[in-house]
């Protein structure tokens, strides 16, 4: 029998175990994509206060155990993080997250800058390329969006 998911809005108490989900994530798939100066901007940006309480955190959970990390800001319009452990993959947790996010978005689109390790995943999702892949301080990413039909 295959485990239920849920999903629901993280308590701030368990942000840092959510935080470090994001981080071991991101180093085991995106991290090769990036150079020294994108990981550690990345690393910067998930320990920064001010960013961090902008946004709005769900957790995917199997078995009580946190499988996936989606983080929305601006209104639910902008998917700041989106993680899934690896073991976790193709379980369709990452669409129930996705899901999950566009239920409390009350705009009729959404936007995220993919890495490039994600954009088949946000395409299969629906998104569409806004433009070509860019870099900022070393981070790489393809601006997306997705909109309501």
């Amino acid at each position: 029998m295959v485990p239920e998911i849920s999903v629901r809005e993280l308590k701030e108490s368990e942000s840092a175990d959510a935080l470090l989900l994001v981080w071991d994530v991101f180093m085991e798939y995106e991290a090769p994509d990036y150079s020294e100066e994108g990981i550690a901007e990345f690393y910067k940006s998930i320990h920064d206060e001010g960013y961090l309480s902008k946004l709005r955190m769900y957790g995917a959970f199997m078995e009580n155990r946190l499988v996936g990390v989606i983080a929305t800001r601006s209104e639910g319009a902008h998917i700041a993080l989106f993680f899934v452990k690896g073991e976790y993959h193709g379980r369709g947790i990452g669409r129930k997250l996705f899901k999950t996010v566009l239920q409390m978005c009350p705009a009729g689109s959404m936007t995220v800058n993919s890495s490039p390790y994600a954009v088949s995943i946000y395409h299969h999702l629906g998104f569409h390329d806004m433009d070509k892949e860019q870099a900022v301080n070393g981070l790489r990413f393809t601006p997306m969006e997705w909109r309501r039909t």
